[in-house]
């Protein structure tokens, strides 16, 4: 249950709570939550700026960086990363600043693969083969890639330890997401097809999927969301690009997407309802340009089924404690207690 500052304002003026614990609250609620990400001016500036600095030396990086050669990139990538380590430690242990120190933190992370590309460009190691320029590890799908995805996630777990920041999480799932990809090659050598590709990037969503549900809710802070984000981009984008000859085929995706809507009601991730809604758009829109287009009737019978749909969304919200209630319920006692929601 979530309530505002206007809430505890109605139950002040309806007496519900005296003025004097109505402002007790609001004094202990912005005590608690100064260091949580919100939408403040501040936070955003924060963030959007967090944002460019890692693009800067991540996406944004250009063809033009090859001349720097293998010292060069070791070099601006330890130069970056220390700098970003040694302020955002100073202003989230000096200065109690815990959101622009995390995400200067996040950024010292994301150097990673620049760093571990300039070891390989200069002893030549390159476990599998020479992937080409750096610029490239964020277009194309190559094995070399592997081991600077690897140190990628082994630096940010490092940072976790001692800095208990949720956004770390973030170049450590999208590393997984590109993993999730140049596996392919690492399993199958440079000539794979895309149907592998395919396959892989759906099983390994899939283990993203599993593993940031077993660490959904462990702690106070969410942990989990940027998995629960890049393993519905593997699982779910490697689903959807798989073609199906078949109507049984493509109504079983459409299945799927459901399943994944009702995944969003048990653990409360919205992430799931998006993917699932998307997924069943698409179906729907198979059957009205494929399978009934010269029907007149379908049109007219979708809209009855969104109306149905509508009413049930009602009957929902009327009754969603019931509703959750019963249906989990249902569930064994063991899996009961597995949801993110009821763990302590």
């Amino acid at each position: 249950m979530r309530f505002t500052k206007k809430d505890l304002d109605w139950a002040a003026e309806t007496r519900v709570i005296t003025p004097e614990v109505r402002d007790s609250l609001v004094d202990a609620f912005q005590q608690k939550y100064a260091d949580k990400p919100s939408l403040s001016f501040a936070n955003v500036l924060y963030y959007l700026g967090g944002l460019i600095v890692i693009g800067s030396m991540t996406l944004y990086v250009s063809t033009a960086w090859k001349d720097l050669g293998g010292i060069g990139h070791l070099a601006v990538a330890l130069l970056y990363a220390g700098a970003f380590l040694l302020a955002g430690r100073w202003l989230w242990k000096g200065k109690g600043q815990i959101i622009p120190g995390g995400i200067l933190i996040t950024a010292a992370v994301c150097m990673t693969p620049m760093a571990v590309y300039g070891v390989q460009e200069v002893t030549g190691w390159w476990v599998w083969n020479e992937p080409g320029a750096y610029s490239d590890f964020y277009r194309w799908i190559k094995s070399g890639w592997f081991i600077m995805e690897v140190s990628t996630i082994v630096a940010g777990l490092a940072a976790l330890r001692w800095c208990r920041f949720p956004f770390i999480m973030l170049p450590v799932a999208f590393s997984l997401w590109f993993m999730s990809m140049d596996v392919t090659a690492v399993l199958y050598g440079p000539e794979f097809s895309w149907e592998q590709r395919k396959l892989v990037s759906v099983w390994f969503g899939l283990v993203m999927l599993v593993g940031s549900f077993l660490v959904d809710r462990r702690t106070e802070q969410d942990f989990a969301f940027w998995g629960y984000l890049f393993g519905m981009f593997a699982f779910w984008g490697g689903l959807t690009s798989m073609d199906s000859d078949t109507e049984l085929g493509k109504f079983m995706y459409c299945f799927i997407n459901l399943l994944l809507i009702g995944v969003s009601v048990l653990v409360q991730r919205r992430v799931f309802i998006v993917f699932g809604g998307i997924g069943v758009s698409i179906y729907i829109g198979h059957l009205a340009y494929d399978v009934f287009e010269s029907e007149l009737l379908f049109a007219f019978a979708l809209s009855c089924v969104g109306l149905a749909v509508i009413a049930l969304g009602l009957q929902y919200h009327r009754h969603k404690e019931s509703i959750e209630s019963k249906v989990v319920n249902l569930l064994p006692e063991a899996m009961k207690r597995s949801l993110p929601q009821f763990r302590r």
